[in-house]
């Protein structure tokens, strides 16, 4: 049988200095004007994504993530790793680990999703499922819209 190894970049677990250095970042970002941005939550068949599109030339901070998820990254984007960086150009499914906090900087449009299995019936559940950190999202911020799609399967 033969084994293909990807060498896509996985995200990591980042330690509380790299998880700090994000924090740090987060409050100069938010002293600077915000952009909007509509998240797109789906719940469907034991799954919450929730997908944005940041605009070419942004910076945007996460919270700190709970639980392991796929990010599906389209477009352009430098990405903190807390040990270094990453410049992810394309198209990418990329395995990402709890106990990370990432920082993004966009070079074109970008449309970022994550993916986790859950058991949550609405949004804010899965949001806590999520992170501790929900009062940090910009879909619960009133800076953006959410398009949400339950299909209850």
């Amino acid at each position: 049988m033969n084994v293909l190894r990807d060498s896509s970049p996985r995200i990591s677990a980042m330690s509380q200095h790299a998880v700090d250095n994000v924090r740090k970042l987060e409050a100069i970002i938010r002293e600077a004007p915000q952009f909007e941005l509509e998240t797109r939550h789906v719940i469907h068949g034991g799954m919450y994504s929730r997908t944005i599109r940041m605009p070419a030339q942004h910076i945007l901070t996460g919270t700190l993530v709970k639980v392991p998820t796929l990010l599906i990254i389209s477009g352009h984007v430098t990405v903190y790793l807390g040990d270094g960086h990453a410049e992810l150009i394309g198209y990418g499914v990329v395995p990402a680990s709890a106990g990370r906090k990432q920082a993004f900087v966009s070079h074109m449009d970008t449309d970022i999703s994550m993916i986790f299995c859950t058991s949550a019936k609405t949004i804010s559940e899965a949001e806590e499922e999520l992170t501790d950190e929900v009062d940090l999202l910009v879909s619960r911020s009133g800076q953006g819209s959410n398009l949400i799609t339950i299909t209850g399967e």
